[in-house]
C-alpha cells in the first residue's frame, strides 16, 4: 500500500493513506519518505563515479527534492475509510484475506459516492466475488501492483464479470499517468503472473526433490 501511495503521490495525484493505526500510518509515511529520498543517494553515487558533473548533480538534487517535498505534500492520512468519501478511486491493498477484503469493501460502499471506482491489489482473490459486497459491481476491477512498487513497472489489470468498460479505460490511464505498463487478464484463480509463477516455483522444488541440483545452484540459474 505504501508502495501505490509513493508513487501515486510522485505522479501527481493527492493521496488519501488509510491504515488501521497512527503507528502504521506512521511507519507507512517514514518508509515513503526514505524510498523517494533514495534517488538522491543514488545521484550522488554517480557524481561519485564521474557519471555527471557538480553542477549536473546539484540541479538534479535541488529539482528532485522539490518533486519530493510536493509529492508528501500530496499525502494525507487516515484510520478511517470515511476519509475517501470525496475519492474518485480506491486502491485497497489489505492483506489477503477474503473476509478482511469482503468487508472493507462493503464498507467502501457505504462510505464513498457510487461514481467512485473501487480497487483491489490482490493477486489471487476472485475481483467478481470482492464486487458483489459494493452497490457498484461495474465500477470494481483488479489493480494488481507488482512489488516493489516505486521500482516494477508492470500492473496486472483485472475485470470483474461486471466491470465496465469505461472503468477499465479509467483504471488503465491512470496506471499509464503512474508509469506503469499494463496487462489484462481474466478474473481467474492467480490471474496470469500468479497463474505461472506457481508451477514454476513447484518445478523448482520438484527439481531439487530429483536431486538435479542444489537450492543454491537452482536459484543462481533461474
Amino acid at each position: 500500500g505504501a508502495g501505490i501511495a509513493h508513487v501515486a503521490a510522485m505522479s501527481g495525484f493527492n493521496v488519501i493513506l488509510t491504515d488501521i493505526s497512527e503507528e502504521a500510518l506512521s511507519n507507512g509515511l517514514s518508509g515513503i519518505e526514505a524510498n523517494m529520498r533514495r534517488g538522491i543517494k543514488r545521484l550522488g553515487k554517480k557524481l561519485d563515479k564521474g557519471a555527471i558533473t557538480q553542477a549536473e548533480h546539484d540541479v538534479q538534487v535541488a529539482n528532485l527534492s522539490i518533486q519530493i517535498d510536493m509529492a508528501l505534500s500530496n499525502i494525507q492520512t487516515s484510520t478511517d475509510l470515511a476519509a475517501h468519501a470525496s475519492a474518485q478511486l480506491v486502491v485497497e491493498a489489505a492483506t489477503e484475506n477474503v473476509e478482511l477484503k469482503n468487508r472493507i469493501f462493503q464498507e467502501l460502499s457505504e462510505k464513498t459516492p457510487e461514481s467512485t471506482i473501487l480497487c483491489s491489489n490482490t493477486s489471487s482473490i476472485s475481483i467478481t466475488a470482492i464486487a458483489a459486497n459494493t452497490n457498484r459491481p461495474d465500477k470494481v476491477m483488479g489493480m494488481h501492483f507488482m512489488n516493489p512498487v516505486p521500482v516494477m513497472k508492470l500492473v496486472e489489470l483485472i475485470r470483474g464479470l461486471a466491470t465496465s468498460d469505461e472503468t477499465y479505460d479509467i483504471v488503465t490511464s491512470i496506471a499509464e499517468k503512474m508509469g506503469k505498463t499494463t496487462v489484462e487478464g481474466r478474473d481467474m484463480p492467480g490471474f496470469i503472473v500468479n497463474r505461472i509463477l506457481m508451477p514454476y516455483i513447484n518445478e523448482a522444488a520438484q527439481a531439487l526433490y530429483e536431486g538435479i541440483a542444489s537450492v543454491e545452484d537452482i536459484d543462481v540459474a533461474m
